[in-house]
């Protein structure tokens, strides 16, 4: 998120009123919203229950001095970068590398320069932003990297990295796990009846409404390959996965994908698998219910298609 002046509050740590009331009337006079508080410990708290990008704290204070709020502040994950200046009446090189060491990222020696407080004020904003901007941009390529570019599920990559945390969680606390293997029948006549683009139209349309008659926070879905999809049901077993598999066999069944010229009509297989053992030394893997429940799917489409099988593993 971009630091604004009018809603991003700037955390003054300072156990002097005089020093704090002066401090609050520079900030306030340019447009910031302050929090004061008196010590370190104080502020912790503040931090945890406000949006603070960045704290001007003053070094020498009772219970928890500058240093220390620094060095709690960099072991705490706020999400995002805190920027912090430490006020001090040191000035000695000595002081300055212990401040800087601690956490800090700037130091004003007090008595603080109005013009030179606001000048050093913008330029952690200006930082502050260029956090906030490669963070986005880089959990948007981390994104990038596993998600299906087309109907925007989850990718391959994506599967083969969670499914086995998945499994071993499962394992781990004896808990339930499914997986529903689905498949959109006669895939290929739709690519070749009405183009790609429709078949385009189809698989986003298909895989917007599986991901929409999901669990929010619990199960997930991905693209297995071509028309092929995998949705993972933590803390499900066989009949819960199998009446998920028949609700969404129905839904598609009722779908109607407009593609500009015409309407189309689709169906899908779905194959069930579901582990549920008592024994923490299972040796099952990713493989082998990945394997299972498309057995499962082809059973389904030995069965005529637009069907649904399931198995214990």
């Amino acid at each position: 998120m971009d630091i604004n002046k009018k809603d991003c509050s700037i955390l003054l740590v300072e156990d002097s009123r005089t020093q704090a009331l002066k401090f609050q009337y520079i900030l306030k006079k340019h447009g910031y919203h302050v929090i004061h508080v008196q010590n370190g410990l104080e502020a912790m708290n503040a931090m945890l229950n406000n949006d603070i990008s960045i704290v001007i704290t003053d070094w020498i204070m009772p219970e928890m001095d500058g240093s220390e709020l620094c060095r709690a502040i960099r072991k705490h994950d706020f999400g995002k970068y805190v920027y912090i200046f430490l006020l001090t009446a040191r000035d000695s090189k000595n002081d300055i590398v212990e401040g800087l060491e601690s956490g800090a990222d700037d130091y004003l020696t007090k008595p603080v320069d109005d013009n030179e407080l606001i000048a050093r004020l913008s330029s952690a904003e200006r930082i502050v932003r260029l956090e906030s901007s490669l963070k986005k941009r880089n959990h948007e390529i981390a994104m990038l990297s596993i998600t299906d570019p087309l109907t925007q599920l989850y990718n391959r990559l994506y599967l083969n990295e969670h499914l086995p945390k998945a499994l071993k969680r499962a394992v781990r606390y004896h808990h339930p796990l499914s997986i529903i293997m689905c498949d959109i029948d006669h895939f290929k006549t739709v690519n070749d009846q009405h183009g790609h683009q429709a078949g385009d139209k189809v698989l986003k349309a298909f895989a917007g409404q599986i991901s929409l008659s999901l669990r929010t926070d619990l199960d997930w879905v991905a693209r297995f390959g071509g028309e092929e999809f995998i949705i993972v049901l933590p803390e499900t077993d066989l009949s819960g996965a199998t009446i998920v598999a028949e609700r969404l066999r129905l839904m598609i069944a009722d779908m109607m994908v407009p593609t500009g010229s015409v309407n189309i009509k689709i169906t899908a297989s779905f194959g069930v698998a579901a582990w549920h053992h008592e024994s923490p030394e299972s040796t099952v893997t990713d493989e082998d219910i990945i394997n299972a429940a498309d057995r499962c799917m082809y059973k389904s489409k030995e069965r005529g298609r637009n069907q649904t099988t399931g198995t214990i593993i």
